[in-house]
């Protein structure tokens, strides 16, 4: 759209409402804020205006028609907000104006005559580009006639307009519309619905945008917050499928668990959940990933709906991890919640503003089986989809820790949300010889090669260790059987060594023997040897001396 068309708007302030109306309220028209009693209209226009006046240099007047002055002070002071400075500083006007019945006659175009020149005088005194009206009920409530009524909305829409003035008037919710009078919400630019409901005895605040002319925006219903932090709106449901995706690997801190993935670690900004019966060490594994996170100079934050921190850190020094150390230099933030205490679409906005402003690297949700029971399924699965989708939108790995009451669907989740994790570990207590012992699967690991092959989970004062079970004759054993096992294997084993000695003790010995045979069968030839060289040389000498003789015999007779 051209930058000439556009239309302009005006910042709240609202933490997430910029941002789900793609920059506030329509600057220089009226924007009707309406809902039952108690639903936090006068708090949202508070903080528009307030704002403005502090923050975006819009001086701004608050027309209560109800409410006194010192009432209004009082009721924003615990929002953090130097009212008083404001007022005192010329950029912020309370203007009480108190109607009765009696005093309002219905003679025409005047009617409103008083009104807007009290307004034009506050506006002029303080130079005024924010107003609000509260609530705009108690303004019309003596108007009978529905032509002067309707004549009197839409004179006051316009005089706010023709003073450029980027209005937020309040309103009590009718009886099947969105008003009492059900006119100011066609004649209002921009109208916003707050809805405070209660099911299942747990308290929801709700906002939607029902209309914004010339502008497009967010109509889906958003969870927002009132605390001592003031008015917040996360737009939870506009997330998509923008992931951020990412090759490097993190260290779950089990050493053995990375050892089953090819090239070691999980990928950051996974979601990783796991899964195992109660007491399979599901929390002891999720705090292994938070320590590692902190002991890489990298933040995380711990939601436990089960555990207090002081009981967390107590449990996790059994296997050697110190939790309370990075608590207390500010690396680990540990945020404690029983899940009763919000609603679903609460639990999920409180969760995404302690992200939003901690910026963890690490997210650990132990356990969001505490969920379950708090809505339907499809409710519980939607809540958790926009965590994952919001977390890997942001590149923050996640652990989410989930309690099976059966290991009968060892495959299946209560919650559904296997299908939306990047891994699953999957935790097991196993029966075999009088004893439970604990078993790990790697069941998922997408984009990774990784083991198949179960693992012994062993804790100790050393921290966690993975242990290959004896596998054979078609069955994995552990604990006390895997260790009978392997001894029963290591006897046998000696067995054969011994009886494999014996063996060659008794070749050796007959090729000594052999040896000592042959040695004297050499020594007999010698001997024979010998004899038959003496022999020979008998013979020879013999022989040379018979020739001599004669010789000499020979001659002799020639004398």
């Amino acid at each position: 759209m051209d930058s000439e068309l556009a239309l302009r708007k005006s910042k709240t302030g609202i933490e997430g409402f910029d941002e789900l109306t793609l920059g506030g309220l329509p600057t220089g028209r009226p924007t009707l804020v309406c809902g039952s009693a108690g639903c936090g209209k006068t708090l949202f226009a508070s903080t528009f205006l307030l704002n403005g006046a502090r923050d975006y240099d819009e001086p701004g007047i608050f027309v209560t028609f109800e409410e006194r002055p010192v009432d209004i002070v009082d009721n924003v002071a615990s929002l953090g907000f130097a009212i008083e400075d404001l007022i005192a500083a010329n950029k912020l006007h309370i203007e009480h104006i108190a109607i009765a019945p009696a005093e309002l006659a219905e003679i025409g175009e005047y009617d409103l005559e008083g009104l807007f020149l009290r307004l034009e005088l506050a506006v002029a005194e303080i130079g005024a580009k924010r107003i609000v009206l509260d609530t705009i009920e108690t303004l019309f409530s003596s108007f009978q006639n529905p032509a002067i009524l309707r004549a009197e909305i839409r004179r006051l829409f316009d005089w706010l307009k023709e003073h450029d003035l980027t209005a937020v008037i309040t309103g009590e919710r009718g009886d099947g519309t969105l008003t009492r009078q059900g006119l100011e919400e066609y004649v209002s630019d921009c109208v916003i619905l707050l809805d405070h409901r209660v099911h299942n005895q747990i308290s929801t605040r709700r906002l939607r945008v029902v209309k914004y002319r010339g502008s497009a925006h967010g109509t889906n219903e958003y969870p927002f917050l009132i605390d001592q932090e003031g008015f917040s709106v996360l737009p939870v449901s506009a997330l998509g499928l923008n992931h951020k995706v990412f090759d490097s690997r993190i260290a779950s801190g089990i050493a053995d668990l990375d050892a089953m993935l090819a090239n070691g670690g999980f990928h950051r900004g996974s979601s990783i959940l796991v899964s195992g019966v109660a007491g399979s060490g599901k929390s002891s594994v999720a705090a292994c990933f938070a320590n590692a996170a902190c002991a890489r100079g990298e933040r995380a934050i711990y939601f436990s709906f089960e555990e207090s921190a002081a009981q967390t850190i107590r449990n996790m020094t059994s296997i050697g991890l110190d939790l309370g150390k990075w608590i207390d230099n500010g690396q680990l933030r540990y945020v404690a919640a029983r899940p009763t205490f919000y609603s679903l679409e609460m639990h999920l906005a409180v969760m995404l503003r302690e992200i939003t402003r901690f910026r963890p690297d690490l997210v650990v949700l132990d356990p969001i089986s505490a969920f379950i029971g708090l809505g339907e399924r499809l409710e519980i699965q939607a809540m958790l989809l926009r965590m994952v989708d919001f977390l890997k939108t942001h590149g923050i790995t996640a652990i989410f820790s989930h309690l099976m009451h059966s290991q009968d669907g060892a495959t299946e989740t209560d919650a559904g949300l296997s299908s939306l994790m990047d891994a699953w570990i999957l935790l097991l207590n196993r029966e075999v010889g009088g004893e439970f012992n604990r078993e790990l699967y790697l069941l998922k690991a997408r984009g990774m090669a990784h083991s198949n092959q179960v693992r012994e989970f062993v804790m100790g004062n050393d921290g966690i260790h993975l242990v290959a079970p004896y596998i054979g004759g078609g069955r994995a054993l552990t604990g006390s059987a895997r260790t009978a096992e392997e001894a029963r294997e290591r006897r046998a084993e000696a067995e054969r060594r011994i009886k494999a000695d014996r063996i060659t003790d008794a070749i050796e010995q007959r090729r000594r023997k052999v040896r000592a045979q042959i040695e004297a069968l050499e020594s007999d030839l010698a001997a024979d040897e010998a004899e038959l060289r003496r022999t020979a040389k008998l013979e020879s000498d013999y022989l040379a001396q018979a020739q001599a003789d004669q010789v000499a015999m020979e001659k002799s007779r020639r004398i």
